[in-house]
């Protein structure tokens, strides 16, 4: 049964250079929350009640938003802000466990991974990328994902269709076998391929379902350019021994990593708020031949 799930929060974020200075990228708000905390969300939606966080260097503001805040909450109840104060409490609900462990050297995705091996021991575990914020109103994205490991038992890797000319961005899996609509068994994994070489346009997105048996896979993963290792290359290693899954999930995914993509984000989200939807609705429906007529 899958319980944990693995945020890789460590990244210094350089793509928002200035704005990530001081703050960490997982806490820059989508409308009116971090996206950590739309990825954690989705894993507690998904029934995983275990987050690891791997941080870094100035991640503080991270333990911070998972801690209780004392004085915040008591000033919120003395001024009778009840609906305010059930938010504040609900970024953490009772049943949720938060650990952190300290990620000490930049040394890559696969290596953020490996740091929470003493959590996930010998279980299966989730891996959510704060900087993919998904939007799947029916379901959640990983929910659907764990439905799929629940009944398939195997590893299961979240993937999208991309443009072949942006394959390069992307992790791209060779689909194999396919199971049922979706949901394909994967030949081979190559790590952001030229579009000439890449031998799909199954693009993986940032949400994993792993063995534990990845683990030994990137312990014995030699580093690459930058001494980094990479999940791509343990998952390629796992392929050898292992079935695993791609799963097109249901749902649409925004690359908050990206300056467009975060403001993507937050448009498409903020149209969704239930107080802002209706007053943006109406200011874009003034003022957007202004906006774009100043935009030629």
């Amino acid at each position: 049964m899958l319980k944990i799930a693995v945020f890789p929060v460590a990244g210094f974020g350089t793509r928002f250079l200035p704005a990530t200075k001081a703050c960490p990228k997982e806490m820059l708000p989508v409308v009116d929350k971090p996206l950590i905390q739309y990825a954690v969300e989705e894993a507690y939606d998904a029934g995983l009640r275990t987050m690891v966080f791997i941080t870094g260097r100035n991640k503080w503001a991270i333990t911070e938003h998972y801690d209780i805040a004392y004085e915040l909450e008591t000033e919120l109840a003395q001024r009778q802000k009840n609906e305010l104060l059930r938010t504040v409490q609900a970024v953490k609900p009772r049943d949720m466990n938060v650990i952190y462990i300290r990620q000490e050297q930049a040394l890559g995705l696969g290596h953020a991974v490996l740091c929470a091996a003493p959590i996930t021991q010998n279980n299966p575990f989730a891996v959510l990328l704060a900087d993919d914020l998904m939007l799947a109103p029916e379901k959640s994205v990983l929910k659907q994902m764990v439905e799929v490991y629940n009944k398939q038992q195997q590893g299961v890797i979240g993937v999208m269709e991309v443009p072949r000319a942006e394959t390069q961005k992307y992790g791209i899996v060779s689909a194999g076998a396919q199971l049922e609509p979706g949901l394909y068994t994967i030949e081979n994994i190559v790590e952001k391929p030229e579009p000439a070489a890449a031998p799909s346009t199954l693009a993986v997105v940032g949400r994993y379902i792993l063995p534990a048996r990845i683990m030994t896979m990137l312990r014995n993963t030699p580093s690459g350019a930058g001494g980094e290792i990479q999940l791509t290359d343990a998952i390629g290693a796992l392929l050898r021994e292992k079935t695993v899954l791609a799963y097109g999930f249901r749902g649409k995914r925004f690359d908050c990593g990206d300056k467009l993509g975060y403001i993507q984000a937050n448009l498409e989200m903020s149209l969704r708020h239930p107080q802002l939807g209706p007053q943006l609705r109406a200011y874009l429906h003034d003022q957007l031949p202004t906006l774009l007529a100043d935009g030629d």
